[in-house]
């Protein structure tokens, strides 16, 4: 019989009991009907009483005669104090009944505790089915430790590696993973062995669990999927026996795949910090180190795993005989991105001259999970403009409202201001078609857009970039310079516009100095080291790195930094002060229209340089 069935049969019987109780008391107050104490005086001195019982706080008795309406016993209140005195007076037989309180007093007891028991019971079966753990009581408090992994065959996930594009290497290796379970003994004839386990390691948004359901979809086997942070749990050894009971189900339904993703949820470094052996992550961790151990995966066991923070996993974990193999999913090339959009426009409704290169030329740095979003956001703002299909102005809208934000036309700004802004984007644009090398300008606007940009001007590479000369990065100083240098040229005076380009060029003078070793007063020593290279720059105060230099190199440093900046500065007045005229004409212009796309901006490179002797008055 099953717990449930259990459970509604104890139901039946305290129903049961509850009714014959209630019957029982029912039947007795039929039987003694109430009389008041006064009628009860009157019958006394008629001396019509046969007998009575004397209760502490009521009487119970029989009549000779019985009354008008054929009552023939009685139950009053007890009032009269000398109540003994006068029965016996009357002649009555009477008897003092000391009342029994048993069934109360258990009642008073056992009522309150069946309340709180099956409240306390209702409340269980609610947590343990919101953790996924049953719907009995039984089963709930006993499948703790039970694995929360979701089993997926082909026919759930309904992803295959047709859905995955701009990571063909890492689709690669894990094709061989998928024939490997579709045909074990095909790969195993020469003596070889799959790898115990595969990590995918990558930024966020780069597709790594995608891949993993991909591989499910693929080789049509089990598949145990489960997020790291669900191993660990409040209770130490909880984990562990989840970790147990993830490859104890695998290893039932092998060939299977099991999926581990946010590794480094689960399998973060042990360390001097860690409370002895009784930590729950570090027991959590030792257990599935001891799994990885312990399975051949001749049997047809694979283990993926997926995260962004591979400095921060213990060593074992990485070592050969547990995870042999990292595979690399980075962010697309220009290749990989026109890939990935190809793959999500097919859900959308596409213009006839819709260049997708294009927009993987403007896209670099961007995820797979990125251009999804990106996709979508064109394909809503073709909606909004009721148009029937995605053109190419909707993805450039998307570009600008995913980098730059949302348009905020409701902010009002003074006219002052509004020219500052735009003498401030033309600088940045002049400068930029100035230097050779540097990326084209794509779109400058006022328009303010996010939380802080007044306006923006948009750069589109023309090819994907890995390395960098000094050259190319003291021109791109220049070019975050070039606002702050034509606001002193025209205006005659700095605002806080240019907060965030000094911040920028600021990073990257220090950046130089420390560790790519590019000034000649402090050698080719890097002195600090470099951010993850799947997170980036952390936020300021989070992972803050021991400094490893004197006082007297952190001077020069500084000065290194000053300097570069100052030379940034120094050359973006030089280029623009022979462009005046053309930066407040092109100003005047933005002023005028707001936007200006790249054939307007260009149109401005061509024109003759004037005298710089331009006039400060405003345009």
């Amino acid at each position: 019989m099953q717990k449930s069935t259990q459970w509604n049969v104890w139901y039946v019987i305290l129903a049961l009991v509850g009714v014959l109780v209630l019957r029982d008391y029912v039947q007795q107050w039929q039987q003694v009907q109430p009389l008041s104490y006064s009628e009860f005086m009157a019958e006394l001195d008629r001396k019509n009483i046969k007998e009575i019982s004397v209760f502490p706080n009521h009487l119970e008795g029989e009549l000779h005669q019985p009354l008008p309406d054929g009552r023939s016993r009685f139950s009053t209140t007890r009032v009269e104090l000398d109540l003994a005195h006068d029965l016996a007076q009357s002649g009555v037989r009477f008897t003092g009944v000391i009342q029994s309180t048993f069934l109360r007093d258990v009642f008073s007891w056992l009522a309150p505790a069946l309340i709180f028991f099956f409240v306390w019971m209702f409340a269980i079966r609610k947590m343990a089915e919101r953790g996924g753990l049953g719907g009995g009581l039984g089963e709930g408090l006993l499948s703790i430790g039970k694995s929360k992994a979701k089993v997926f065959v082909e026919s759930d996930t309904k992803v295959t590696f047709d859905d995955v594009a701009g990571v063909d290497e890492a689709k690669a290796e894990l094709e061989e993973v998928v024939d490997f379970l579709k045909d074990p003994n095909e790969h195993s004839r020469l003596g070889a062995r799959m790898p115990k386990g595969i990590l995918l390691v990558g930024p966020p948004g780069t597709g790594k669990t995608l891949l993993a359901r991909a591989v499910a979809g693929q080789a049509a086997v089990p598949f145990f999927s489960i997020n790291g942070s669900e191993f660990v749990e409040m209770f130490v050894g909880v984990g562990a026996a989840r970790v147990r009971d993830l490859f104890d189900q695998a290893r039932q339904h092998a060939p299977a795949i099991i999926f581990i993703d946010e590794l480094d949820a689960l399998g973060r470094a042990r360390g001097a910090w860690s409370l002895g052996g009784h930590d729950e992550k570090e027991q959590t961790l030792n257990q599935l180190l001891a799994e990885l151990d312990g399975f051949d995966p001749r049997t047809g066991l694979v283990l993926l795993a997926a995260t962004n923070r591979p400095e921060i996993l213990d060593p074992a974990l990485l070592r050969a005989g547990r995870f042999d193999r990292q595979v690399l999913v980075d962010r697309p090339d220009k290749v990989g991105r026109l890939q990935i959009l190809q793959v999500h426009s097919r859900r959308i409704k596409l213009a006839p001259n819709t260049d997708l290169e294009q927009i993987a030329a403007l896209t670099p740095g961007f995820t797979g999970a990125d251009l999804a979003n990106l996709v979508n956001e064109a394909a809503l703002a073709a909606t909004r403009r009721k148009a029937n299909d995605v053109s190419l102005s909707d993805f450039t809208q998307a570009v600008e409202r995913i980098v730059a934000g949302l348009e905020r036309r409701n902010r009002i700004l003074n006219p002052e201001e509004r020219r500052i802004i735009a003498v401030h984007e033309m600088g940045h644009a002049l400068v930029a078609m100035a230097l050779p090398g540097m990326d084209k300008v794509h779109k400058v606007s006022i328009i303010p857009r996010g939380i802080g940009a007044l306006g923006y001007t948009l750069q589109r590479p023309t090819e994907d970039r890995f390395l960098m000369t000094r050259q190319e990065l003291e021109n791109k100083m220049t070019v975050l310079l070039a606002g702050r240098a034509a606001e002193m040229l025209v205006i005659g005076k700095v605002s806080t516009g240019a907060a965030d380009d000094l911040v920028k060029a600021t990073d990257i003078a220090r950046s130089m100095v420390m560790r790519f070793g590019m000034d000649e007063t402090l050698g080719q020593v890097a002195y600090e080291d470099p951010p993850s290279p799947f997170l980036g720059a952390l936020p300021e105060g989070i992972g803050v790195r021991e400094r490893r230099f004197s006082p007297q190199t952190s001077r020069e440093i500084d000065c290194s930094v000053r300097n570069l900046t100052e030379a940034a500065m120094r050359q973006a007045t030089q280029l623009l002060s022979p462009r005046r005229l053309l930066l407040e004409q092109g100003s005047a212009d933005l002023l005028s229209r707001e936007t200006l796309s790249e054939e307007e901006v260009r149109a401005f490179s061509h024109m003759p340089l004037g005298s710089g002797q331009g006039s400060n008055q405003s345009v």
